[in-house]
């Protein structure tokens, strides 16, 4: 199968359905991966992100992932896994599992560890360099937001595009003028990459100055209406802009708790009880340490999800 590339999309990170078990339940997958794929305006998917709860799986499980979705969709749609380690030699092995699995693309994640400590220009290039030297995938960039210690400023960002495998980078700084600024610099500097926003909680404001794309968790619930926005914004069609930004917010407000203390333990576990809600996937199990939400907030996320107008879909 040939593999497709599409960084110029719009390309949810899917969740992942567990059964009673917590075991990976791979027939709700592959008929929610088959139902994103036909989105119009998706052109990839991505699996063993954030909201695919990859931090809890282990290495065949991710590979696993990855297999299920290029079976089911690879044919249809670019399919990008996350790599996600403290470890170089790790990552490497991941980008490697993820090759032999079929993948088309990777999406290279700080180390928890930068968390705390902070990142370096050489430490973050040579830790890119090494993973993309033991395979030929295509690899975007994920940038944490400016507020915690892993965020990449921009002149890391470029040395990074001088990477050849470097193809696009998820732009999740989350201070609008940072963002703008170093958003206007990539494309001086370095044109040939796609800039993706990650911005769910503000996701058509961040838009407006000029994305290829967006590669956001919202997607793996509402991707109609983020494609259907997307579109507006590329056609400049201001009256179906505001229509959409005020049904994708309804959603985005209550899946990231936007303006309450603290926010969301877990975006994860909201989208996908979301998704669950429009009947995308059979179930809403997470894995621990994230725990069930409240009653409180299935209530509020079916209420924005009915306010927003998507159709319930039915597929399980």
């Amino acid at each position: 199968m040939a593999k497709i590339t599409n960084w110029k999309s719009i390309l949810p990170a899917s969740i992942l359905p567990f059964k009673e078990d917590c075991s990976i339940d791979e027939a709700a997958f592959r008929k929610y991966l088959s139902w994103l794929a036909n989105v119009d305006g998706v052109g990839g998917i991505v699996v063993n992100g954030h909201a695919g709860e990859v931090s809890v799986l282990s290495r065949e499980e991710r590979k696993r992932v990855v297999e299920i979705a290029v079976d089911e969709v690879g044919g249809r749609v670019m399919i990008v896994s996350g790599i996600n380690s403290d470890s170089t030699w790790m990552a490497q092995e991941y980008a490697k599992d993820i090759e032999e699995a079929g993948a088309a693309g990777m999406l290279i994640m700080p180390c928890n560890t930068w968390l705390r400590y902070g990142v370096q220009l050489d430490m973050v290039v040579q830790y890119f360099t090494r993973i993309c030297g033991v395979v030929g995938l295509d690899a975007a960039v994920h940038l944490y937001p400016l507020n915690t210690k892993a965020f990449y400023p921009v002149e890391i960002l470029l040395e990074l595009s001088k990477i050849a495998n470097i193809k696009a980078i998820k732009l999740g700084t989350r201070s609008t003028g940072i963002y703008e600024r170093d958003l206007r610099i990539l494309r001086e500097k370095a044109p040939h990459l796609s800039l993706l926003t990650c911005h769910d909680e503000s996701l058509i404001t961040s838009m407006f100055p000029g994305v290829d794309g967006a590669l956001v968790g919202l997607g793996s619930c509402i991707p109609e209406l983020i494609c259907e926005a997307f579109k507006a914004m590329n056609a400049g069609d201001f009256r179906e802009i505001r229509k959409y930004a005020e049904k994708i917010k309804d959603v985005s407000d209550v899946v990231y708790e936007v303006g309450q203390s603290g926010g969301s333990r877990s975006s994860a576990r909201m989208a996908k009880y979301a998704a669950y809600f429009r009947g995308l996937i059979p179930n809403p199990i997470v894995r621990e340490p994230v725990m069930p939400i409240t009653q409180r907030q299935k209530d509020e996320i079916e209420a924005a999800i009915k306010k927003a107008g998507v159709e319930p879909v039915g597929i399980c």
